[in-house]
């Protein structure tokens, strides 16, 4: 898929979380991260970021939601666990896309909900840890890029991948939104 993709927090509370997703984004490919009403301390997040992923990527340190600014055609994809909520595995993603989470002991605000341009769920029964739910996301964000092809129909690995340049990123959506800004 040709594109780019951030992906970030509000209100963080556990700056080792942070860490974790920053290196878990660091791995996917990721061309950004960032916080939102959260300070990110290199000195404890990079416990669980051995990755060093803010050395390595720009890392957007907004002190609210104000300051909030994505390049141009970049929608804002709030992660939160809602009945209105489009399901991950439904979810067709964007080629330019920032993902958002909310804080481990809480949601993302009504105010930041009110700016995403979809939002979508993770099916579980209850939330998962932060780091856990933006890997789910961009792990999905991989696997749907048609890159791998179909998967194999028996059980194991088919035997080739297909070809490098019949790669293609799928096509981009519709102005409708599945999520209704309230």
């Amino acid at each position: 898929m040709s594109g780019y993709f951030g992906i970030g927090v509000e209100g963080l509370s556990k700056p080792m979380n942070a860490g974790s997703l920053f290196r878990t984004a660091n791995a996917f490919g990721a061309s950004f991260v960032f916080t939102i009403g959260a300070t990110y301390h290199l000195a404890h997040g990079q416990r669980a970021d051995t990755s060093r992923a803010v050395r390595s990527l720009p890392h957007y340190d907004w002190a609210d939601l104000s300051a909030l600014v994505l390049p141009r055609g970049c929608p804002l994809i709030g992660v939160e666990l809602l009945e209105e909520a489009c399901e991950l595995p439904r979810f067709r993603h964007p080629v330019r896309a920032a993902y958002v989470l909310g804080p481990e002991r809480g949601s993302v605000s009504p105010d930041l909900m009110a700016r995403c341009d979809e939002v979508i769920q993770i099916p579980t029964q209850f939330c998962v840890n932060v780091a856990i739910a933006g890997a789910l996301v961009m792990y999905d964000r991989l696997i749907s890029t048609a890159r791998f092809g179909a998967r194999a129909q028996n059980l194991g690995a088919p035997r080739a991948l297909p070809a490098p340049e019949t790669w293609r990123a799928p096509p981009e959506r519709s102005a409708s939104r599945s999520f209704e800004k309230g």
